[in-house]
């Protein structure tokens, strides 16, 4: 029997610069999305589309 012993992985949060570019946002606004929202994707997503318009 195999010893499966290491915990499943937590996703991980975006990194600034690709999270910039797929919203077309600059990286400084990106910095502050990402520091405000953390690891929430679904709440980054929809700050980053709400600044790129």
């Amino acid at each position: 029997m195999a010893d499966d012993t290491t915990a499943p992985t937590a996703p991980k949060g975006y990194e600034p610069i690709p999270f910039a570019k797929k919203h077309r946002i600059s990286v400084e606004d990106a910095k502050a999305i990402l520091a405000k929202h953390g690891n929430d994707r679904k709440s980054a997503d929809k700050e980053g589309r709400r600044v790129s318009l």
